[in-house]
């Protein structure tokens, strides 16, 4: 078999990374339910490692769409990898289960897990895929859940695809492992490029034998595999999701009380960061965390420890103080304007949930749009990415307008709210703002800016935690 040599062009670095894979290293066929925000990353950069990868969704327009190199979500680098690989033909995809199961011995599932009405993972769709795997499978396989999912779930899959060959009386060889996934949305490629850890659940010497030749190529420079009880890898993925949300909602609380002491959260974080204990990740204050992974897993780890008998408080303060955090502004809003936001139009900077990103699950932009809207405001939305699920989301109405440029958003504004921290917001002509903004006041729900600087151009900054000290105008009464 020739060498394979793929090129890498999203090392964190910013430079090239080769991975050259030698005379003899294994060469795999792989299988991905799923081509969501996972399946499609897991698939499209395995592609990229020079394995051949299947993914396989139910959603016909989306494979369609696929098929046709359009590229369902906004992911940096995602595209181009998805578009090299179907031109190499190592990435196809497909809405055939039969031709799914068929095509390779190592199958992960990678779909949704949406959160049930009392908070804890919904699994129908990872069980219907161990079901169609159990029905068409002709030969021993290996199942992995690259999904997010509740400790337990691979002893789930295990007894429905039991179940499902006992029903055809087909006895064959199986094993199900936990693979979870650690994806930066934003920075998914990059992540997966270059793993910080590879976690692999599995009691079984074959099992670990496979993933360890899947994941080489990612794998070369340090050995980044941890293999553990498949219990364990279901339950690390929860706890560190958990950890990085408590460290924002901690932080978060301890804004709100700089905000009533007068004193700068940003000057308290940098203190704190420097203590390598603490370190600087997360520990920026904001209006709370969104998307599709830490609302939802920390509402899906409390529900386990309950079913349990083992309530976290911690984990709960976690996600009552974040919904909380999502109103912050809109109170800073209200106590800024009182009764009169009726009629008033708002430029709103940012609607995804983070950059690099055009998810919007969980956004604190849709608490803040929504309850100005109740209020009879009017929306100028920017997004650089998010608009098209801004429309998908809330369709054509008269109090919101999409616009185009971050300045477009600004024209007939009375004040500019700021709710994703995208890079080029961040550099403002700040006599500019004072002079298009009519009534002169920016809401920052993600401390972009210096308030000193902001307030000598004669505009009103209300940020998260900044003290309100800091908030006075030159030449106005206290």
């Amino acid at each position: 078999m020739p060498p394979w040599y793929v090129m890498n062009p999203f090392a964190l670095d910013g430079h090239n990374t080769d991975f050259v894979f030698k005379q003899g290293q294994v060469y795999m066929k792989v299988t991905v339910f799923g081509t969501g925000y996972v399946g499609l990353v897991t698939g499209a950069c395995l592609a990229e490692s020079g394995h051949e990868v299947l993914c396989m969704d139910v959603d016909t327009k989306k494979i369609e769409a696929l098929d046709q190199g359009r590229v369902p979500i906004y992911e940096p680098g995602l595209e181009i990898i998805v578009a090299d690989n179907r031109e190499r033909g190592t990435l196809t995809f497909s809405s055939n289960v039969r031709e799914a199961v068929d095509f390779a011995d190592i199958l992960f599932i990678a779909v949704g897990t949406p959160p049930d009405e009392d908070g804890s993972a919904d699994l129908q769709y990872v069980l219907a895929v161990a079901e169609g795997i159990g029905r068409e499978m002709d030969r021993p396989k290996t199942v992995i859940n690259k999904s997010t999912v509740p400790v337990g779930t691979a002893d789930r899959v295990r007894q429905r695809l039991r179940e499902t060959l006992a029903e055809r009386n087909t006895p064959l060889a199986f094993e199900v492992a936990s693979n979870p996934e650690f994806l930066k949305e934003g920075a998914a490629v990059a992540d997966f490029m270059k793993p910080d850890r590879i976690i692999i659940g599995t009691d079984s010497e074959e099992v670990r034998k496979q993933l360890s030749e899947l994941y080489a190529p990612f794998n070369r420079s340090s050995d980044r595999i941890l293999f553990m009880d498949v219990r364990a890898a279901e339950l690390t993925k929860y706890a560190a999701n958990a950890m990085l949300a408590t460290k924002i909602s901690f932080m978060n609380e301890m804004a709100n009380l700089a905000e009533s002491l007068g004193a700068d959260i940003e000057q308290v974080r940098l203190g704190i960061g420097s203590d390598p204990r603490i370190g600087y990740h997360f520990i920026y204050p904001g209006i709370g965390f969104g998307g599709s992974c830490f609302p939802k897993d920390v509402q899906a780890l409390e529900r386990m420890a309950r079913e349990q008998d083992q309530p976290m408080e911690l984990i709960q303060a976690v996600d009552r103080v974040n919904q909380r955090q999502k109103q912050r502004l809109i109170e800073r809003i209200r106590n800024h304007y009182g009764d009169t936001l009726r009629g008033k139009v708002f430029a709103v900077w940012g609607t995804a949930f983070k950059p690099r990103t055009d998810d919007m699950r969980e956004a604190p932009s849709r608490v803040i749009m929504e309850a100005l809207w109740q209020a009879g405001a009017r929306i100028q939305a920017y997004d650089p990415e998010a608009l098209e699920e801004v429309e998908r989301l809330y369709g054509p109405r008269d109090d919101l307008r999409l616009m185009g440029t971050r300045d477009a958003a600004l024209q007939v504004a009375d004040a500019l709210i700021i709710c994703t921290e995208w890079q080029h917001f961040r550099v403002v002509d700040f006599a500019q703002l004072a002079g298009q903004l009519a009534d002169r006041v920016i809401f920052d729900g993600r401390n972009l800016y210096d308030p000193a600087t902001v307030a000598r151009h004669g505009l009103r900054y209300y940020a998260i935690g900044r003290g309100d000290s800091l908030q006075h105008i030159p030449g106005e009464q206290s």
